[in-house]
């Protein structure tokens, strides 16, 4: 492995610093609290990890809503602290990789202070307009907020706080590339690029198609991956990452993108980005929108994943995720968080990281954590949550239970309950008053009660990012997905040459028996990774899978 390719062979580790571990007993989790724990990811055997924000922010959408890109917030240290954490980290062989949110500020950021001002010359670094168009904006309402002092209205996508950056203003790009180099020159090993295809919104911001009984228009369509999205990107990689390429990571979030928007997004010889996270299988499950909750479609799911392997195959590269900061817990979701939590959490992990591409793991997902049980909206600290009940219960008066359901299945809120360290009070998160309702399961579900346990769920992940390590079939073997419309048995095989490997998971809470035809030619392969401590050691002809059950095999010969 050569030093440009290390993120091929690596498992990143994303790190919520508000949730992690808190140092000083605030009830917010803090720099020094990740430094503390930097020993629970070399345990793990992750090559890098993603940091969520830490900038100084006024904290409207948890950190997203950032004020100031050169320090760090006070609730979580210093950049004495960052510094700290950057040499503690690199001497564990573990890479720092920085949230970089530059498609909208805080509104509270000096420069959009200082654009408010008609006559400032900062004015063209965000979208001012006499009178807006019809966008809805992504956390419910208009996407447009009026300024008294500006007299004129300017976007924002997201939170009325964040408003969205002009990157048409060529000042503003220099701005933000100086920025850059700055984290890179301090130490930094790479970006995880927010919402990076929004940057470029079209040309004079046309209406969006209302939809019947729309206040808003759905503008996802014009402003996803805009017409100058190549161009900055490819600015940005000659202006920030020339002559450092060999030793960064750079992932965009890349929220309605096909797979031939990401063949030209990742294609190395294009200069953009790394990998791209798609959204394309967390959307499965949802209807109308991310609260209109479907069951999950096993074969929709394949199928979807099959897309994107053989569409970056021969060009690009995959990210692989079931969890981060802005998704439910996957076991609670698509496995079975009581009876079967542990098999199916490790049968989740264990058809993720099998697949071609970069695994990401979002800080409890290797102890199982499940979603938690929220009571009432004031529960609930999301920002998105917070402003979809007042709209769909006080505006379009649908029924607060149902609602709440909704949120209880689907709120970020749920990734971002304080990690589970061990029984203690607050799970170890924390000494004080977590500033997240703690999941009251933490007593049985914690890092302490599996960290030395061979049959845990940390163990399991443990063995899947080392085999990615030391399996060069894992990074490089093709493809192929077997029993394509079999509704609960996912099974694949990753092959070179003569040598293979064979995954077959069973997505249900009863057995299910393989058909002969997917496990033809390898009977008699060694079992390598399964989920059930009993497993066969070699493939028998006939397969039967229990619930929730799991299993690798290879194969060295045809």
């Amino acid at each position: 492995m050569t030093a440009d390719t290390w993120w091929r062979t690596a498992t990143v580790y994303q790190i919520y610093p508000r949730s992690f571990a808190d140092s000083d007993g605030d009830g917010v989790g803090d720099l020094r609290g990740v430094i503390s724990r930097l020993d629970h990811l070399v345990a793990l055997g992750v090559g890098a990890l993603w940091l969520s924000p830490v900038y100084p922010s006024p904290q409207d959408d948890n950190g997203y809503d950032i004020s100031d890109y050169y320090d760090i917030d006070p609730m979580f240290g210093t950049l004495d602290d960052f510094d700290e954490l950057l040499r503690e980290a690199h001497a564990r062989g573990i890479r720092v990789v920085m949230d970089l949110v530059v498609n909208h500020t805080s509104d509270e950021h000096p420069w959009f202070v200082e654009s408010r001002d008609p006559e400032s010359p900062k004015r063209d670094w965000y979208w001012w307009r006499p009178l807006p168009n019809n966008w809805g904006s992504r956390f419910s309402g208009p996407a447009w907020e009026f300024d008294d002092r500006s007299g004129e209205y300017y976007l924002h996508i997201f939170s009325r706080k964040q408003p969205d950056l002009n990157w048409e203003n060529a000042d503003l790009r220099q701005e933000i590339h100086r920025m850059m180099r700055w984290w890179l020159d301090r130490g930094v090993d790479g970006f995880r690029m927010d919402v990076i295809n929004f940057i470029s919104k079209p040309v004079g911001l046309p209406d969006a198609h209302l939809t019947d009984g729309a206040l808003y228009g759905d503008a996802e369509a014009l402003y996803t991956n805009g017409p100058r999205l190549h161009d900055f990107l490819q600015e940005m990689r000659r202006e920030v990452f020339a002559g450092r390429e060999a030793v960064l990571l750079t992932v965009g979030e890349t929220p309605g993108t096909s797979v031939d928007d990401a063949r030209l997004l990742t294609d190395p010889s294009r200069g953009e980005l790394d990998m791209i996270f798609q959204f394309d299988h967390v959307e499965i499950d949802q209807g109308r929108d991310k609260w209109d909750i479907r069951p999950l479609d096993l074969v929709a799911l394949k199928r979807t994943f099959e897309r994107w392997q053989h569409g970056l195959s021969d060009t690009g590269w995959n990210s692989l995720y079931w969890n981060n900061h802005d998704q439910p817990r996957v076991v609670s979701r698509w496995g079975d968080d009581t009876t079967y939590r542990e098999e199916s959490a490790k049968l989740l992990a264990t058809v993720l990281h099998l697949h071609r591409g970069t695994p990401y793991v979002f800080q409890g997902e290797e102890i199982g954590m499940t979603n938690t049980r929220f009571r009432s909206i004031d529960d609930f600290a999301d920002i998105q949550s917070r402003n979809y009940y007042t709209e769909a219960v006080t505006r379009r008066g649908e029924p607060a239970d149902v609602v709440l359901d909704a949120l209880r299945a689907r709120s970020r809120d749920n990734g971002r309950t304080p990690m589970q360290w061990d029984d203690t009070e607050n799970a170890g998160f924390s000494t004080g008053t977590p500033w997240l309702r703690t999941n009251p399961n933490f007593v049985h579900i914690n890092a302490a009660a599996q960290l030395h346990d061979p049959a845990s769920v940390f163990a399991h992940y443990r063995a899947l990012i080392a085999l990615r390590r030391t399996e060069p079939l894992v990074t490089d073997g093709a493809f192929t997905l077997l029993l394509p419309d079999d509704p609960a048995i996912y099974a694949f095989t990753r092959t070179q040459a003569e040598r293979g490997l064979l995954v077959l998971a069973n997505f249900s809470s009863d057995a299910v028996v393989v058909p002969d035809g997917a496990v033809a030619g390898w009977p008699g392969s060694r079992l390598i990774i399964g989920n059930y401590p009993d497993s066969p050691p070699t493939l028998h002809r006939s397969v039967r899978l229990r619930p929730w059950e799991a299993v690798v095999v290879r194969r060295d010969n045809g």
